[in-house]
């Protein structure tokens, strides 16, 4: 008899779930609402779509992201083989061309024989093994069926995407191309602001005409993805130790190191190298406002803005009350979650709960024993973080190397020690994989 699993929402949790369970033998039904209904931070049809930043962060086995991702790719991911395959310079992070990304996870998983794609809302629970991956932008017509599974365990925070505008609209006389500390290849834009231009630009930002988003207070604001003009609220210089820090980023055409007062960054969005996002400037301004504000900024004077910022309601469960080291619902464990809803925040980070909850899946499917992937990973790391986090108010939180044990010996530099970390992480991973 066939075994099958149940994935609803084919966002990068669902597609790796999906993915892992298929290269297991096992048959998937992915339920995706998409094309017939999307939320409103969507706009394509293809999965794994990309709503705020395309950027997965740091590539560095220094950074605790640097090492989920490896530890992904070790794993065999599509959500990084895909990354990887649509790379765009990003100095030492991974940032991808969105569209390309997307449609690469896309045609993996339409052309898997043993996942079959089922179009429009879910409604309720299906029977069976499921794995929950709705996001953050879980639909109104399916959180009644989880309100229902678990009454009074939501919780909600809200967050906000960035603009994009067209390269060829960016006066690159008064703009420049460089890299913080000169890591990578000079992949950003950078429009560099005097104190004069500095202070005008944060009164008018402050000042600015907010959209209306329904309860929407700066109490409920994910602090890993702060609006821009929450930001410049909570005092004059909060931009320049931010998202506008000028530190380590040197004008090529002066040759100084005097660094601007503050200075935007702006990032690829495409391979084309014809798109590009404005660094750190989420927002939930509202649109005539994005663009007369930003404008003010020195380089995008003329800029052509082919996407606004938009805000949006993040949902997520609290994790420890309900969900074990393997994302099952303690209550019910046939139901499973994975992605930002089972209280992870970020793109690599939802990746990663889709494909332990997966491999979890697989092998209980399998009669083998369960991973049970030790702290000492950043996949254990997140998975227990997730299910047993004491905090007061549970948060979602970015992988990092503060949830994982640290070395049984002092070690003074800190990258030295971060990348012992990391290498220890990644022997347990292959240890546990071989067997």
């Amino acid at each position: 008899m066939t075994q099958n699993v149940t994935v609803i929402g084919a966002g990068l949790a669902g597609c790796e779930a999906a993915w892992q369970l298929a290269k297991r033998g096992i048959a998937v039904t992915l339920c995706e609402m998409k094309p017939e209904k999307r939320s409103p931070a969507h706009v394509s049809g293809d999965f794994a779509e990309l709503v705020c930043s395309n950027s997965l962060r740091s590539d560095e086995l220094t950074n605790a992201v640097g090492l989920l991702k490896e530890e992904l790719r070790v794993c065999g991911s599509l959500i990084m083989s895909s990354a990887d395959a649509n790379k765009v310079g990003a100095g030492g992070a991974l940032a991808v061309d969105r569209v390309g990304f997307a449609r690469t996870i896309t045609e993996a998983i339409r052309s898997e024989p043993l996942i079959t794609v089922v179009p429009g809302e879910v409604m309720s629970i299906p029977a069976g093994i499921v794995i929950i991956a709705t996001g953050p932008l879980t639909s109104d017509g399916f959180t009644p069926a989880l309100a229902e599974l678990m009454p009074d365990s939501f919780l909600s925070f809200y967050d906000a995407a960035a603009p994009i505008v067209t390269f060829d609209s960016i006066d690159m006389d008064t703009a420049f191309l460089a890299s913080r500390y000169d890591k990578g290849d000079a992949d950003y834009i950078n429009c560099p602001m005097n104190r004069e231009q500095y202070e005008t630009f944060v009164a008018a930002l402050t000042a600015a005409e907010e959209a209306d988003v329904h309860g929407f207070d700066d109490s409920g604001v994910f602090e890993g993805c702060m609006p821009v003009e929450v930001m410049a609220r909570r005092g004059i210089d909060t931009l320049r130790h931010g998202p506008l820090k000028p530190m380590g980023i040197i004008d090529p055409r002066s040759g100084s190191d005097r660094w601007s007062y503050a200075i935007v960054q702006l990032r690829k969005d495409d391979s084309a190298g014809t798109l590009y996002n404005l660094v750190g400037f989420q927002t939930h301004l509202k649109f005539p406002e994005q663009k007369r504000v930003f404008s003010m900024i020195p380089g995008l004077q003329n800029a052509e803005f082919v996407r606004y910022g938009v805000m949006h309601r993040n949902t997520y469960i609290n994790g420890p009350k309900l969900l074990d080291r393997r994302y099952r619902l303690r209550s019910e464990p046939r139901i499973r979650f994975a992605g930002q809803i089972s209280g992870v925040e970020g793109y690599v980070e939802s990746t990663a709960s889709g494909l332990l909850a997966a491999l979890e899946t697989a092998r209980e499917l399998q009669g083998a024993e369960p991973l049970n992937l030790p702290p000492e990973t950043a996949l254990g790391a997140l998975a227990e973080y997730v299910s047993t986090s004491t905090a007061k108010d549970f948060q979602p939180m970015n992988i990092n190397f503060g949830i994982m044990p640290g070395l049984d010996r002092k070690v003074r530099d800190k990258r030295a020690k971060n990348l012992e970390i990391s290498e220890r992480a990644l022997n347990i991973l292959r240890a546990k994989l071989e067997k």
